[in-house]
């Protein structure tokens, strides 16, 4: 089979069992393991954060939680231009140079976790450049999205996106692991000294021992080096949906340019959006993302030529369509909590269950001292996020066989409970003195709402194939994919914000009214009996 395939008909039955299927499975299966190393390396300053804080690096808790949101902000912005690569670049030509651009993040951060004396800017540059894996997913998503038939649309980016979002969990397992061992003996650096307890999957790491926190950036080498070159050999560009990839340098300067101009307005915007020393703090969260949002749109119509200006002016028609809104709302319900959660919770279980809460009635203060029966959040943060990445392809499957919309109508409603509940023992937890007591409660919750966003996910998926035709369908996945993705930097700066306050339930709270209102948005659209496109 060529690199680049010019006939490309999988709605055709005898095309799709002849030759279409062979192909289709090939890059799905090369599609997951690149996709999967591109949200480690996104995500993995959730864990970072909480491992900087164990080894006494010179940062508040407020600090390291910016690290977190920095990242994740970055990858959902990247994650704008990224859904017009396929059409632009090509899958072949896009997986194999993404993929390929996650070594130097991965290299960077590994050098930087070296030197704890070093400011907190070049951590958080670190943090900014690693959203380049954010940015993956949405080109991943149309990429797989034009090689399969709509009956299996569903099932397919199920896949991609599930086994894909076991980055999460990898990165939440791997990480705490090789940070044990010298695995690259004197190349990788001499260990620092946990100053506090630290864990992982198989509990309690205690104060004093050895720790390679640079194999947190290191580690990814391994895996992206290998991945790129089988991406390279093995994927194809579909030129009917992707004229112009046979154009490979081309191709590479395209994508290169729009990632770079992605950057400009995530980098003014955390400005104006972050506190000093690292910016202004002049601008209020719920106006720096939209402000982010359109002025990476507009860098992208403005600062493109040639032919690639043309292309992306035709896929912005995605925007005149009114079921591209309502579908990004509610993938910001499904993927937007999932990342969200996923990026909060490591700092979350260290901040709520990490101190016992001591209240003085006189002076009407709160204190906050160590508490010895904390649970470890680098053993059981994992644990979620695995839930939803292992349950993400069972959503698309069942959406596939009932409809997407009465799926996303079921897990909705479980999310506006368990998120009220999580909040309740959020609540709970940050008033006692034993906040311990709380933790089965407060993951198993955690779990549920996990679950709940994978198979939402899913449905998600299939909806956008049954409203939309192959042209559109890619570009909506990710653009809606892209905004979702900003859930990783609002739901780690809300929870922190409500923190500070002492309120972290009103963050869960906030979260429940937004399913709620978005539940109705999915019976309006979808589910209603004079609905304009019933699914079913």
């Amino acid at each position: 089979m060529p690199t680049n395939i010019k006939d490309w008909n999988v709605e055709d039955d005898r095309f799709w069992e002849s030759t279409g299927s062979k192909v289709a499975y090939r890059n799905l299966w090369i599609s997951v393991p690149a996709l999967l190393c591109g949200f480690a390396v996104w995500l993995m300053w959730g864990i970072i954060a909480v491992q900087m804080s164990n080894l006494g690096f010179p940062f508040s808790k407020d600090e390291l939680f910016t690290l977190t949101a920095i990242s994740g902000l970055a990858g959902a912005t990247m994650r704008i231009p990224s859904s017009f690569f396929i059409r632009l670049a090509g899958g072949r030509n896009t997986i194999f140079l993404t993929t390929a651009m996650l070594i130097t993040p991965a290299v960077g951060t590994g050098i930087a976790l070296q030197h704890p004396e070093w400011p907190l800017w070049v951590f958080q540059l670190m943090a900014l450049w690693s959203g380049v894996g954010g940015g993956n997913f949405a080109s991943s998503m149309s990429n797989i999205s034009t090689f399969f038939p709509k009956r299996l649309q569903g099932t397919a980016l199920g896949l991609n996106a599930g086994l894909g979002n076991f980055g999460v969990t990898t990165m939440q397992i791997l990480i705490p692991l090789v940070m044990t061992m010298g695995v690259f003996g004197a190349l990788g650096g001499e260990p620092m000294t946990l100053v506090k307890d630290s864990g992982w999957i198989l509990g309690k790491i205690t104060a004093g021992t050895p720790t390679f926190i640079q194999n947190a950036g290191y580690i990814w080498i391994l895996l992206l080096l290998p991945l790129a070159v089988v991406a390279w050999y093995g994927m194809n560009n579909l030129l009917p949906i992707s004229p112009d990839a046979e154009r490979t340098l081309w191709a590479f300067i395209k994508v290169t340019w729009l990632y770079t101009l992605a950057f400009v307005p995530a980098i003014v915007g955390l400005y104006l959006y972050l506190p000093a020393p690292t910016g202004l703090g002049v601008l209020n969260m719920w106006v720096a993302l939209p402000l982010i949002i359109a002025s990476t749109l507009l860098v992208m119509k403005l600062a493109a030529f040639g032919t690639m200006k043309e292309n992306i002016q035709k896929q912005f028609a995605i925007f005149r369509n009114k079921h591209t809104w309502s579908m990004t709302a509610l993938y910001v319900v499904t993927f937007g909590s999932f990342i969200g959660f996923s990026m909060a919770l490591p700092l979350s279980i260290t901040v709520i269950f990490g101190d016992q809460h001591i209240y003085d009635p006189v002076g009407q203060v709160w204190t906050h001292v160590k508490n010895a029966n904390a649970p470890s959040a680098l053993t059981y943060a994992w644990i979620g996020p695995f839930v939803g990445a292992l349950i993400r392809p069972v959503g698309g499957w069942i959406s596939d066989k009932v409809g997407g919309s009465i799926v996303t109508q079921v897990i909705s409603a479980v999310m506006v409970a368990a998120s009220g509940y999580a909040g309740y023992i959020m609540m709970q937890a940050y008033q006692s003195m034993t906040p311990e007591v709380y933790f089965t409660e407060f993951l198993l919750v955690f779990i549920i709402l996990f679950a709940a966003t994978g198979i939402g996910n899913g449905s998600t998926f299939r909806t956008v194939g049954v409203i939309f035709d192959r042209t559109q369908a890619g570009p909506v996945l990710g653009w809606t994919s892209a905004v979702a993705a900003y859930g990783s930097f609002i739901a780690p700066e809300v929870i922190k914000g409500q923190l500070n306050a002492g309120t972290p339930e009103m963050a869960m709270y906030g979260f429940a009214v937004f399913y709620a209102l978005c539940l109705i948005l999915n019976w309006w659209f979808y589910l209603r009996s004079d609905a304009e496109i019933k699914n079913p």
